[in-house]
This record gives C-alpha cells, structure tokens and sequence, in this order.
C-alpha cells in the first residue's frame, strides 16, 4: 500500500472528565482549537483531505460526470416568480455559470422596468465563502439594508444602500443575527447582536442611520441562554416584535413601529412549556397556541386583552390527528397549514366562519404557503414539490381556491416526471408504531425483487420534518438504478406533535430504532438489496448516522455522514460551546444524572467500540458554528483506531465552509458528487 494510502493515525493523548461519579477519558480531545490556528490540527486535516482524495482518485472520473449531469440539469438564465410589495415588484435572477444571482425590482410585474437592487456575484468577489442573508427595504421604499456572512460561521454584518443614487450609506452594523427590522420612520433599524463565544444572539440594538454603531442602543436582553431570538413585524406591519424561543415554551415582546424610541412590552406572560406563535391584524391579535393543546388551536383576542386566556375566543378548535403548523392573514381570508397522517393540506377560511380544504393529488409531497407580503392580495402564493414534480409556485384564488401554476422549476436533460413513482408507506417499528416512508425510484430500473441498491435518508429531530420534496441531483442516483427513500423518524412532527416528543431526551432511542425497522423492513419488502443499502444523514442526522452504525453496522454497505453531531455528550457538559443550552430541552441537560445516564448511552462517539463498521464518507467545515470540526475529526480518529474491519473511512474537511457547506449553486453539487461517487464506487459493478 502506498504512503498516500495510509490513512492519517493521530496521536492520543488522554484527557479524563468525570462528573456524577462517573470517568470518561477522550485520547483526542487535544483536536478542539476554538480559534482554527492550531497547526498540528490544521496538518491533520489536511492529512485527512489528502487521503480522502487518494481514495476516490481511481473513481474521479466518476465524480465528474456525477457533477456535470447535476450542473447539466441546472437551468443556467432563471428567474424567480415575481412578488409584489408595496409599490414594486421584487425578483431574483441568475445566469450562465454564475454562482449566484441578482435582485431587481420594478413597477410593474413584467419587470420590463426593472433595476437593479443587489448583484450578489460581485459582491462575493474575492471570498470563498459568500451567504447574502436579510434583504429589508424601507417603508418608504428608497434604502435597501442586507447582512452578509463572509466565512459561513453565521455571523453577520449589516450594511445599506439607498436605492435612489445607488451610492452605499457609511452605516455598517457588525457582529449580528443576520435579522434587520425598519421602524416606520425609514431611519431606525433594530438588530440582534451575537456572543461571540457561544454564537448565540441575545442582545437587540436599536441604530439610528448616520450615527456610529458604537452609539447604538441596547433595547432588550435575554438572560436566559435557552432561548433563540429574532425579529420581525406584524402583518399589518404596524408592530415590531422581538421573538424569544426555547425548544419548549415561547416568548413575545412588541413595540409601537411608529415609535422607534420606546420601550419593547411582553405580550404574554412567559410560561414554561407554553409555544405559540402571534400576529396582529387590525384590532386582534391571532394565536396558534399550545394551551390546553398539543397540536395547537387558534385564538383570537382584542389586542388590550391579550394577557388574558379567559378572553381568548377560540377559532379552530384543537383536534388529536390534526397539527396546526402555519398562519397566514389576509383582509378577507386567513390561510391555515395543517398536517394530518404526515400529509400537508392548507384551509382557507374567511372571518365569517366559512372554509374550504386546498390540497394536492400526489401520494407524497410538499406544499407551503409562499412570499405573501401584500394583506391585501386576493390571491394566495403556494409553494408545490413531490418526488417526481419539480418545484412549483401556484398562485391561488382566495375566494374559489382555483390554482394557476405561475412557475415550475425546468430541468435541462430527458427528464420526464412519468418515468419515475412514489410510494408513502407505513413500516412498523419494533414498538409497535407505524412509521411514515417516502420512497422514489426510475420505473424502468426498479423491480420489487430485493436487487436494486437503496439509499436511506433521515433527520429526526427538532420537531423538523423533512417532507418529501424534488431533488434534481437525486436523479443521478435513480437514473443508476437506486431507490430513495426518507424516513420519517420519530424526532419531527410528521405525526403530530407526540412524534416529536417520543424521538426526544430520554426517548431519543426511538430515532434510531425507527431507522434501523425502516431499513430492515425495506430489504424484507425486497425495495432494496440486503447487501446494497446505504445511508445518509447530516447535523443531527449525523448523529442519527453515528447511533444506527454502533447499533446496526451490518445492515449497510456505506454511510454518508455530514457536519455530524456525534459527541453529544461532551458538548452538552459544555456551555461555551455554540447552541449547548438552547439544546436542553431537546437532548436533556447532562448536569442531571439522568440526562447524563440517557445521552451517554447512545452518544456515537463514547458507544464506538471494537467491531465491524460500514464503508463511511465524513464531511465538516471548518468554520462550523453549530457542530464544531473536531466532533467529527475526534469521532473519525476513534473510528479508526477501534474498526475491526478494511472498509474504507474517509473524512473531508471543506476548510472554507461552515455547517451548511459550500456557497454558490454549483460549488455545493462537488460534495453531493463525492457521496454519489463514494457509494456508487462500493457496489459490485460501478456505474458512471
């Protein structure tokens, strides 16, 4: 074997934590370098890339077709769907081999007078790494505000342009959420400033345009580190509100938009365990709250009665099957989201008490209620993909709920959505629950006989659904014979409410027991090979990953693992780290010996031990905030050390990106290549 195919052995050197009686000792603890300098970490990373890349060398080729067909695919002159607010219209457009695109508005919605706001590509000029984040114009139209992040660590500055002399203010607003709200005077904007150590924002600054930031005012802190914070403003946009959220219980403070200088009111006195979300419209507030229901109802109340339950008037009543997920208001109609039997369907109401149900055929798909800034609109933007149909915008009479496709995304090749099918089943898990599956295949390449190959992938937690939606690269792996497939674990709400709460804290078990019966009923109902079943998964997906290969390693020939969360017990013991005490309520608090006890018995890392492991792809960013580099680098090198097996394990580090990879909309189709390639390579006859 030559030197370029030695994988990279790092040193140990051991480093005991104990707590509640109870000793760990990490021999790699050394690799956490907060500050990304650390030349022996910096080495051993690139040590790693470069073993990763001797790997896949013989499949290179393979990995560029991979890429080609995905960027072929890609429509390279696009246009978004055109969106009224206030007096102009607002569009975004790409074109040729540019990674990013350009944001114009005009007075019309042909766009025929269209000028240009932003050209994103020049301002990612000489970066790696570029995310445009908040756009906000003014209310009065004539100055845009935009926050940037320029090395994908989430950290955003905020900076203005007045959109009359196209000319850039001096104002630059550092170290933010990225969130910008204009009070209705067109000169005071509020922001969320970051902590610097965990990344968390918990401060809301008031700036005044044309004075320094250094002079900002600092209208509200959040001493509790369990809750997120935003911005944003009421529908008739006549309040700002700063949003506070713990994964459990919810929080509201409003302000007057019109009088920026005053003081930011709770509307609701903060109670544990209570969620909900608010806005206002006219003279009420509308509510889809928790109280006294696990899948939310909705209240109404006169905005001076708020605070008081009692005074709530009822609107949709909580239902046990039902979870109400959105709310959207207009002057003649609301538009609600709600989820039944993991399906999305939307209910028009208008605010006489009549309704009507909006849905769609597909077996399994996607919908969401889109960019509606206009209250006054009488129609609705819908937002439409399943696994066989491309995205789509529909826009929507409110009154008739007649739908008109307003765009379909294109996809460049021989693409046709009646040669692939869908399938949702219901797989029961080993505790008797049923659980919801997405699948996808190539009709011509599939056959129910236990020979295709099969890749599964899954989330589960959060309460985040990852809903079955149209993937254009995923067609590389269909048109290669492979079956896809989502599993809808416990962790989300794609049942409702209680699925969420029983893939939590101590019920965290049952995420991976979902995903290993899912797998195993897959290959006895012959969807896939028993010899060809891959799987994937990023974030807590990651750790998802990480506990279904120390629980169920034989069952898959190669495992996809990305920006994986899989030292959860360390990182839970240790609040410098970014998001660790937002995370309480979702993992457990490991200060408490319970917690400790649960979250030590599936943490990926302190569960490896000495056995067989799959065939596994690693990927990290170096600038991560939200799962630091060296979990993933730690958990690699005891991988290496313990694996009883020659299966292939290597790591890549994108040394320019953060938790969500690379930016631009071709440079991130180069990391679905290499998973692609990797997989693919594993199987007995390599495709390409």
């Amino acid at each position: 074997m030559t030197k370029a195919l030695t994988p990279p052995v790092a040193k140990k050197v051991p480093h005991v934590m104990e707590i509640h009686g109870h000793q760990r000792t990490d021999n790699y603890y050394w690799m956490r370098d907060d500050k990304r300098q650390n030349d022996e970490v910096l080495t051993h990373l690139k040590a790693e890339n470069d073993y990763c890349e001797a790997v896949m060398k013989p499949h290179i080729d393979l990995q560029a077709t991979l890429f080609e067909e995905m960027k072929g695919r890609i429509v390279k002159d696009d246009s978004s769907v055109p969106v009224k607010d206030g007096l102009y219209w607002y569009t975004n457009e790409v074109s040729g081999e540019e990674e990013y695109g350009r944001h114009y508005r005009a007075l019309n919605e042909a766009m025929d007078d269209k000028t240009l706001l932003l050209d994103v590509n020049e301002l990612a000029k000489g970066f790696e790494f570029y995310e445009l984040a908040d756009l906000a114009v003014s209310p009065d139209d004539n100055l845009l505000a935009y926050s940037e992040d320029t090395d994908g660590r989430r950290i955003y500055t905020i900076k203005f342009k007045d959109l009359n002399t196209g000319q850039m203010l001096e104002d630059c607003l550092v170290e933010t959420e990225g969130e910008v709200v204009w009070a209705n005077d067109n000169r005071t904007v509020f922001y969320v400033r970051k902590d610097l150590q965990t990344l968390l924002g918990f401060q809301v600054y008031r700036h005044v345009l044309g004075t320094p930031q250094s002079e900002d005012v600092l209208v509200y802190e959040e001493q509790d580190r369990q809750y997120y914070m935003g911005l944003g403003k009421s529908r008739d946009e006549s309040q700002i509100y700063i949003y506070l959220s713990a994964t459990e219980t919810s929080d509201v403070l409003c302000l007057d938009a019109e009088q920026p200088m005053g003081e930011f009111k709770r509307l609701l006195a903060r109670q544990e365990g209570h969620e909900y979300g608010l806005d206002k419209f006219g003279e009420y507030y509308y509510l889809l709250t928790n109280s006294d229901a696990k899948n939310f109802r909705m209240v109404r109340v006169e905005l001076d009665a708020v605070n008081d339950p009692g005074q709530w008037e009822e609107v949709i009543a909580h239902r046990e099957n039902v979870l109400l997920e959105g709310l959207e208001l207009f002057d003649s109609h609301f538009v609600i989201t709600e989820r039944e039997m993991g399906q999305i369907r939307f209910v028009i109401h208008d605010y006489a008490g009549a309704s009507y149900q909006l849905g769609f055929d597909d077996e399994c798909y996607y919908a969401g209620v889109g960019y509606n800034p206009e209250p006054s609109s009488t129609f609705v933007s819908i937002t439409y993909s399943s696994l066989t149909t491309p995205s789509s915008v529909y826009s929507c009479d409110l009154t008739t709920g007649q739908k008109t496709l307003k765009k379909q995304m294109k996809v460049l090749g021989d693409f046709k959505p009646q040669d692939y099918a869908s399938e949702r089943l219901h797989i029961t898990a080993r505790d008797g629950e049923k659980v919801p599956v997405s699948i996808v295949y190539r009709k011509s390449l599939f056959k129910k006989d236990g020979t295709n190959p099969l890749l599964q992938y899954g989330y589960g937690a959060y309460g985040y659904t990852v809903d079955p939606t149209f993937s254009s690269s995923t067609l590389s792996l269909l048109d290669r014979g492979f079956v896809y497939v989502i599993a809808h674990i416990r962790g989300s709400e794609m049942l409702g409410r209680h699925w969420y709460e029983s893939g939590k804290k101590a019920h965290k078990e049952n995420s991976f027991n979902d995903f290993v019966d899912v797998t195993r009923a897959l290959v006895e109902q012959q969807y896939g090979a028993p010899d060809k079943i891959f799987a994937s998964g990023g974030s807590a997906g990651g750790l998802l990953m990480g506990a279904v290969m120390n629980q169920a390693p034989e069952l898959y020939l190669g495992i996809g693992c990305h920006v994986p969360f899989v030292d959860a017990l360390t990182t839970m013991l240790d609040e410098s780290i970014p998001l660790t005490t937002n995370e309480y309520d979702e993992w457990g608090n490991p200060n408490n010996f319970a917690d400790y006890q649960s979250i030590l018995s599936y943490s990926p890392y302190d569960n490896l031990a000495m056995k067989d492991y799959p065939n596994t792809l690693v990927t990290t960013g170096l600038h991560d905030s939200q799962v630091p580099y060296w979990e993933p680098m730690k958990w690699v090198a005891k991988l290496r050390e313990l694996k009883t097996d020659n299966n292939i394990l290597v790591f890549k580090t994108d040394l320019d990106s953060g938790h969500g990879g690379a930016s631009g909309r071709f440079k991130s189709l180069h990391e679905k290549a290499l998973e692609m390639a990797f997989f693919i390579s594993l199987l007995p006859k390599q495709g390409g």
